[in-house]
C-alpha cells in the first residue's frame, strides 16, 4: 500500500509574509478613502464607487478587487458588496466601527520600530527613546486615545460585569493610563454611584475630558495628572483599573507599581488588569503570544506575561489571590487580583 507523501515545500509563506505590509497599506486606503461605506451606502461598481469617493475608477476597481482577494469584500459580476466582518466593523455607519485604528496601529512611530527590529532583536528591546514609557510621549499616547477606544466595548463591559456595577453599590474607581477614559467611563455608566479618579499624562488627559463630558459624566470623572510611578494616588478605592499598561515593562518595575496600587486599595479592593496573556508555551493562542515581539520592537523591556508571572509579581506585590478570566469574543483575558 502506497504511503502519502508530505506537502512539496514551496516559498509561498515567505513571499506572502515578506509583502504583508502591502496589505496593510491596502486596507488603511480604503479606510481613508471610505470605501467600505460607499459600497456599503449602495456604490457598487468601479465607476460609482470612485465618483463617490473622488477617486481613480482605475485605481478603486485595482484596490476593490485586492480587498476581495484578502476577504474583506464580495465580488460578483463586476459588483463589490461589504462581508458581515466589513458591515459591522469597517463601515463608518456601524455603532461598531474600528476603522480609526488604523490611526494608531499604522502610525510612523510603530513603523519605525519595526524597521529597527534586527537592532531591537540584538539589544533585547526597543532602540530609540520612545521605548521608554515611563516618560511622556504626547503624540503618541494622543494618537492611541483618540483611535483605539472603539476596541474597548467588549472588554470594558465585561470588566464592569466583573466588578459587579450593575449592584450599583457606592465605589472608588482609580483608572491608571486612562487614554480615552472608556474603561472607567463604562463603570460610570453601569452605576451611577460609581466616582472614577482617571490617571494620565496632562496632554492625553484632555482626550478622556472630552469623552467624559459626551457621556455626561464629567462631575464623576476626576482627572489626575501624571504618573503611575509618581503622582500622588489617593487612597481607599474599591477599584483600581491596569489596562493594557504592564506589558511595557520588566517585572520589577511591574511589581513597583504594583506596590504602590497596593497601597491605595481599601482592604479588599481588587485590581482588575487587561492583558495579552499567552499560553506557558509562549506561542499559543497566536494574537496573544504574538504581542510579545510587539512590546521587543516597541519598549524597552516590556513583554507579553504568562498568568504564572503574573501570579507571581502580584504576590511580591502583597496580593493575596489572584484569578485569570477570558474575555469572550477577544484575544485579551482580565487579571482580578485581590488586596
Amino acid at each position: 500500500m502506497a504511503t502519502q507523501s508530505a506537502p512539496r515545500p514551496t516559498p509561498e509563506r515567505i513571499f506572502t509574509t515578506l509583502t504583508a505590509f502591502q496589505q496593510t497599506a491596502a486596507l488603511k486606503a480604503a479606510i481613508e478613502l471610505e470605501l467600505f461605506t460607499k459600497i456599503g451606502e449602495g456604490a457598487d461598481e468601479p465607476a460609482a464607487i470612485a465618483r463617490s469617493a473622488n477617486a481613480s475608477e482605475r485605481g478603486v476597481r485595482i484596490l476593490c478587487d485586492h480587498l476581495t482577494i484578502q476577504g474583506f469584500l464580495k465580488k460578483e459580476n463586476g459588483k463589490y458588496a461589504l462581508t458581515q466582518e466589513s458591515a459591522l466593523f469597517l463601515d463608518k455607519r456601524s455603532p461598531a466601527y474600528m476603522g480609526s485604528l488604523a490611526g494608531f496601529l499604522t502610525d510612523e512611530s510603530s513603523k519605525r520600530n519595526f524597521e529597527c527590529l534586527t537592532e531591537a532583536v540584538r539589544k533585547g528591546g526597543c532602540t530609540t527613546s520612545e521605548g521608554d514609557n515611563t516618560r511622556p510621549n504626547d503624540e503618541k499616547w494622543i494618537t492611541f486615545a483618540r483611535s483605539m477606544a472603539p476596541l474597548t466595548a467588549i472588554s470594558a463591559g465585561f470588566m464592569a460585569d466583573l466588578a459587579q456595577m450593575a449592584e450599583q453599590k457606592p465605589c472608588k474607581v482609580l483608572d491608571v493610563a486612562a487614554s480615552h477614559g472608556m474603561f472607567g467611563i463604562t463603570f460610570a455608566k453601569r452605576n451611577p454611584n460609581a466616582q472614577i479618579v482617571a490617571l494620565d499624562w496632562p496632554a492625553v488627559l484632555q482626550v478622556t475630558k472630552e469623552n467624559a463630558e459626551k457621556a455626561g459624566l464629567a462631575a464623576r470623572v476626576r482627572l489626575l495628572p501624571g504618573s503611575v510611578f509618581e503622582a500622588d494616588l489617593g487612597g481607599d478605592y474599591d477599584f483600581v483599573l491596569l489596562t493594557n499598561i504592564l506589558h511595557h515593562f520588566d517585572p520589577p518595575t511591574v511589581e513597583k507599581m504594583l506596590r504602590r496600587i497596593h497601597a491605595a486599595l481599601k482592604p479588599g479592593g481588587r485590581a482588575i488588569t487587561l492583558e495579552f496573556v499567552p499560553n506557558e508555551d509562549r506561542i499559543s493562542p497566536p494574537t496573544a503570544a504574538a504581542f510579545s515581539l510587539v512590546m521587543l520592537a516597541g519598549t524597552a523591556s516590556g513583554d507579553a506575561y504568562t498568568f504564572a508571572e503574573y501570579e507571581r509579581m502580584f504576590r511580591n506585590a502583597g496580593f493575596a489571590r489572584t484569578s485569570l478570566h477570558p474575555v469572550p469574543e477577544m484575544p485579551q483575558q482580565l487579571i482580578l487580583a485581590e488586596k
